[in-house]
């Protein structure tokens, strides 16, 4: 028979310091050291995160992380000064030092990444620019049609004055609400601006008529503060 897997006859057995008639050796550990009937071998269990898990169907785990580093922040020297920068612009900056200081790879590195990123940028310029010609063209017509057939619709937002477009430069800028909330509160500046008007109106004729009102102290200071407050609302929402 084999003796393979069994401990050699001729070793001299061990004997535990607690218990004399107990042989310990091979696959017989003190009795102090061995595991209580019911206790885990590891009680603690597994370690939260040590059992890798594969991302669910809709995530996209390798994006998140790379962008979670990209816009990391770290410190760089900014001349004699540290300063605190995303990742991705000490990489990129990093990357204009070193073609600036004659690098090739660098600068042709640089020269594809703003050749690339000033054509996106017109694409999309060019893009938000015909959506707002179209846009403008469109809600002019139809507001037409409606003051000519007494037809009725919903308001459009933004309403088609508020696009001003500059034919010149490309540029297009948006001088009203562009949702319902925006233009409830617009509505309500608009409204206290109107009140202003009157509020001012009303005190200058009061002392057109009695120079020597007896209220004229007052009367003036309200009318400055609703010159001031006219003034605010008119930076925040152009006339």
């Amino acid at each position: 028979m084999s003796n393979r897997g069994k401990p050699p006859t001729d070793r001299p057995a061990l004997r535990g310091p607690d218990q004399t008639d107990y042989e310990v050796g091979y696959a017989k550990p003190p009795t102090h050291s061995r595991f209580k009937p019911g206790q885990s071998g590891n009680p603690r269990g597994r370690p939260k995160g040590s059992k890798n898990k594969l991302p669910a169907l809709n995530e996209e785990r390798l994006k998140t992380i790379i962008l979670e580093e990209a816009y990391r922040t770290i410190k760089v020297n900014d001349g004699d000064q540290p300063v605190t920068v995303p990742m991705a612009q000490a990489v990129v900056r990093s990357l204009a030092v070193n073609a600036a200081r004659g690098n090739q790879r660098a600068q042709r590195l640089f020269t594809d990444l703003l050749s690339s990123t000033e054509r996106d940028n017109k694409r999309l310029h060019d893009e938000w620019l015909g959506t707002a010609i179209q846009y403008k063209d469109f809600w002019d017509k139809e507001l037409e049609h409606r003051d000519r057939t007494g037809a009725s619709g919903p308001e459009p937002l933004p309403h088609p004055d508020h696009v001003v477009i500059d034919m010149q430069t490309g540029l297009v800028r948006i001088k009203g609400p562009m949702t319902k909330e925006e233009k409830t509160l617009w509505d309500q500046v608009y409204d206290r601006k109107a009140e202003c008007d009157r509020t001012i109106a009303e005190n200058e004729q009061l002392l057109r008529d009695n120079p020597k009102h007896k209220h004229r102290k007052t009367l003036l200071e309200d009318i400055e503060h609703e010159r001031e407050l006219r003034k605010i609302i008119s930076k925040a929402i152009p006339d």
